[in-house]
């Protein structure tokens, strides 16, 4: 079992702009609603996120009205990056 480096990618894809789309709604108000700072959900968004609490993924699904998985993928293939 291999050690990942920070220069690799995740393979963990962040499908927010998705859901913010189909439910017509900003950044800045899913962080209003959340109580989220816009920064980290931005990096949360844009996948650069090491990291997300249990509470904030239950917070972001409960205004999204969403699952986990309608959040957050998994990309199989090739290596990653």
């Amino acid at each position: 079992m291999g050690t990942e480096t920070d220069t690799e990618a995740t393979r963990i894809v962040v499908k927010l702009d998705d859901l913010l789309h189909a439910r017509r709604m900003t950044l800045t108000q899913l962080a209003e609603q959340v109580d989220i700072t816009l920064a980290n959900l931005s990096i949360l968004k844009t996948g650069k996120a090491k990291a997300i609490r249990f509470s904030t993924l239950e917070a972001i699904c409960r205004e999204l009205d969403c699952q986990p998985g309608d959040l957050l993928g998994y990309q199989e293939g090739g290596e990653p990056g």
